[in-house]
């Protein structure tokens, strides 16, 4: 259960963004397809930042250390586009323009998603 409740939240942070961020868009008429998109997107997102960052976190430890880990907000946009890239790959209507699109948008999905994940009992509790 907690696991669509995340996922949810993830939806949500993605369809902020896509009302905030300049770049960022969803491209739907229907109130079905643009929640069913932003789930899909939500999905992606996790799958491209579970797989990827800890290869990159390993191979570019360095890089974290010396920037004193503000190279994460670089992975971070990279990542973002990424899964604009994917979704647009798989004929989803949610793309990322650029790079700065990117950026902000995955920086706002993280603040977004944290903020909500303080309301979200974990196991612990």
């Amino acid at each position: 259960m907690g696991i669509l409740i995340r996922l949810g939240i993830s939806a949500l942070a993605l369809w902020i963004a896509t009302l905030i961020i300049p770049g960022i868009s969803l491209e739907t008429d229907s109130l079905g397809g643009a929640i069913g998109t932003l789930v899909a997107v939500a999905v992606i997102f996790g799958v491209v930042n579970a797989v990827l960052r800890p290869i990159i976190k390993v191979v570019g430890c360095g890089f974290y250390l010396l920037t004193l880990g503000l190279v994460a907000l670089i992975v971070n946009g990279l990542l973002f586009m990424l899964t604009g890239w994917i979704a647009g790959e798989l004929s989803l209507p949610f793309e990322v323009d650029g790079f700065w699109s990117a950026l902000f948008g995955a920086l706002l999905v993280s603040i977004v998603s944290w903020a909500l994940n303080l309301f979200v009992p974990d196991g612990d509790d």
